[in-house]
């Protein structure tokens, strides 16, 4: 069974990143699966973005 404690607080950090962040962790990666997943987690962040700014009427 997986620490769920551990992966929860690498969510909290997670959600911290800035897009500037995610590009230099893409630009960084080592490999094309860590690529991959950066921009994934770019991706999720900016819809969680969209999401709040369409729900506060803020575009």
């Amino acid at each position: 069974m997986c620490d769920v404690k551990k992966f929860e607080q690498i969510y909290q950090e997670i959600e911290t990143l800035q897009p500037e962040d995610t590009m230099q962790l893409v630009l960084e990666a080592e490999t094309e699966d860590q690529r991959a997943f950066y921009e994934m987690v770019g991706d999720f962040l900016l819809q969680l973005r969209q999401k709040k700014a369409i729900e506060g009427n803020l575009f």
